[in-house]
């Protein structure tokens, strides 16, 4: 048994490294990746796994923790205002998927409760994939994010009362008449415990287990937490991952938050891939072999119809026109909750073992399509709408300005404010629109364009600057834009932004002789800080980071002829790094031998006004 369970891991990981690397070298996904290497090692590939039953079981714990880690992101203020989303929203997509699906299965002559219960489970969307999507594509603070997520939990809601729904159009019918409130008393208790337990229990436990020091034991009772109140909800016939989403967001002011979140990510990952090969492994193709058009046509109408009424849907809902594609691909899957539905619907005897079989087959290949889907977003839907709501570069007026910066982000605008606020004369170009009519409102001459077209630099005066400032985030871009300006201006004073050392090397073959790397002076600022942290003077921090800057370059400088010679570069890096430790030995002797002098080792408030008035003496 141990031997086995072992060798089913090493299958598993084997597959997942293997297969996952790959799809997203192609631009399919991790998601997609997963159902492949599932498809690969089951039952109808390779033959490595056959219990796949057990495994998806399992595996649906990667969903559970999922939630879980998600509830811990929204406190309940943040939960309340998403209840027009979610239950507005949600009823919505629901109700209508379902009407369409089984306006659709009625109009080919299926049984009206067969059409019911399969209209109502393949509403459901997969909680896994999609949420796993909005995460991995950081889609949370969109408008199709955040509309999806509300439906999705709306739909794990929902999915309690359609599996309850089940009997009562089967054959096997309950009797007792107040089993339904019973139930419902049993729901409300349980909710309510978690709410209690999590305010006036979970959090003390927690400050007794984090004082004892032992990470991995506070590893331990967060995965207690989770399994327990999942068993909890399952118990009284609610979903294991509304539970834990629930439970997630009583402890989302924790002071504890981020520790779970740290402790629970490695295993939500792992369990989530899990869940996807299980569900690659569980589509079977000999179904699929002996009815192939059959599978592939539902397929085809289930998915069409669904993401039709979910693209009609995100006009109703106002997601933005570039987003809608997006939304409806997101959603357009079937669900985890649909293999539920249709087992407890053949336990019933709703519908027979075979039209089960068949709509769990088109449930799985309906997930393998969405990556698909996504990727036909990325390579088509989303150029587009970028190339259609790129406006045309500004029409630039004629001025006298005697600088102008090129790119206007983080590291441009440091330089313009403080030229402007010197009352020094600037033209701006950037080509982000909403920067640019905030820039204006302060005043800057902030044009939108490609500042590397050289017709623009023309009428932004590059003929008559005495300076210009390249800051642009693109090195390429950077490099052409240099390039170009010599051409035209040769003679013109030049300072830019290098984003690494070989961006500073190809700066300098154009000429350019006043270049910053971006971080390098910041993190020596942050250096001669955590000096002062040690207890340096301020003085001795000061010429510490100054030394150390003059060696740095003098270094880059040196390494600057022999820039193709790998060998070399090594060679002349490894020698600079002795000559600093050696000019740092010979300071610190110096140090020890030399008087106090004064202020050198006093401690300043990081804040204080008189530290940078001392520094500059």
């Amino acid at each position: 048994m141990e031997q086995n369970l072992l060798f089913n891991a090493l299958i598993y990981l084997a597959a997942a490294v293997a297969a996952v690397p790959i799809a997203k070298r192609f631009g399919l996904g991790a998601v997609l990746g997963y159902l492949l290497a599932g498809m690969a090692i089951g039952p109808w590939g390779l033959r490595l796994i056959d219990n796949v039953e057990d495994i998806l079981h399992f595996s649906e714990f990667g969903v559970v923790l999922l939630l879980f880690l998600i509830g811990l992101e929204l406190d309940p203020k943040r939960l309340w205002s998403l209840r027009r989303q979610i239950f507005g929203w949600g009823t919505a997509q629901v109700a209508t998927v379902s009407l369409a699906l089984f306006g659709a299965a009625a109009a080919f002559g299926v049984d009206w409760k067969t059409a019911l219960i399969a209209a109502l489970g393949m509403s459901l969307s997969s909680t896994a994939i999609a949420l796993a999507t909005i995460n991995e594509r950081k889609l949370n603070t969109t408008t199709a994010g955040s509309a999806g997520f509300a439906i999705l939990l709306f739909q794990d809601i929902a999915a309690i009362p359609m599996i309850a729904l089940v009997p009562v159009l089967g054959v096997a019918v309950g009797h007792g008449s107040n089993q339904g409130w019973v139930g419902a008393a049993k729901v409300v208790a349980v909710i309510a415990t978690l709410i209690v337990g999590g305010r006036y229990l979970v959090r003390p436990l927690m400050r007794v287990i984090a004082r004892t020091g032992l990470r991995e034991i506070f590893t331990a009772f967060a995965l207690l937490l989770v399994i327990a109140i999942g068993l909890l909800m399952q118990s009284v016939g609610m979903s294991m991952a509304l539970g834990s989403f629930l439970a997630g967001v009583l402890l989302a002011d924790s002071e504890y938050r981020h520790a779970l979140e740290t402790d629970l990510e490695p295993f939500k990952g792992l369990l989530l891939g899990l869940f996807f090969i299980a569900v690659g492994m569980s589509v079977d193709f000999g179904l699929l072999l002996t009815k192939p058009w059959l599978i592939l046509g539902l397929v085809a109408g289930f998915l069409v119809i669904k993401f039709a009424v979910l693209y009609l849907l995100s006009k109703a809902f106002k997601i933005a026109r570039s987003q809608q594609f997006l939304f409806a691909a997101l959603l357009s899957q079937g669900g985890e909750f649909a293999f539920v539905v249709f087992g407890a619907a053949a336990t019933a005897r709703v519908f027979s073992e075979e039209t089960s079989s068949i709509l769990v087959v088109v449930v799985a290949l309906s997930m393998v399509t969405t990556p698909l889907l996504l990727v036909l977003y990325d390579k088509v839907i989303a150029p587009y709408f970028l190339a259609a709501q790129k406006r045309p570069d500004d029409e630039i007026e004629e001025n006298e300005n005697p600088v102008i910066i090129a790119g206007f982000g983080r590291f441009g605008q440091i330089i313009g404010r403080l030229l402007h606020a010197n009352k020094i004369g600037l033209t701006v170009l950037d080509h982000d629109p909403d920067q640019i009519e905030l820039l204006r409102k302060f005043g800057f001459k902030v044009f939108y364009g490609d500042a590397t077209r050289m017709d623009l630099m023309r009428a932004a005066g590059i003929a008559k600057a005495r300076l210009l400032v390249v800051a642009l985030d693109d090195i390429e871009g950077s490099l052409k834009l240099v390039a170009a300006v010599r051409r035209i201006a040769p003679d013109l004073p030049i300072i830019a932004r290098a984003r690494n050392v070989t961006h500073y090397f190809d700066l300098m073959d154009l000429g350019v002789t006043v270049i910053e790397r971006e971080t390098f002076e910041s993190a020596l600022q942050l250096g001669r800080q955590a000096l002062r942290a040690m207890g340096f003077g301020a003085y001795r921090a000061r010429q510490a980071a100054m030394k150390f800057r003059a060696h740095n370059l003098q270094t880059l400088h040196d390494m600057y002829p022999h820039q193709k010679d790998q060998q070399k570069i090594v060679s002349i890096a490894k020698k600079a790094r002795e000559e600093l430790e050696e000019m740092f030995a010979h300071d610190r002797i110096l140090r020890e031998d030399a008087p106090a002098s004064g202020w050198d080792d006093e401690v300043l408030p990081q804040d204080s006004p008189i530290k940078e008035d001392k520094e500059q003496a």
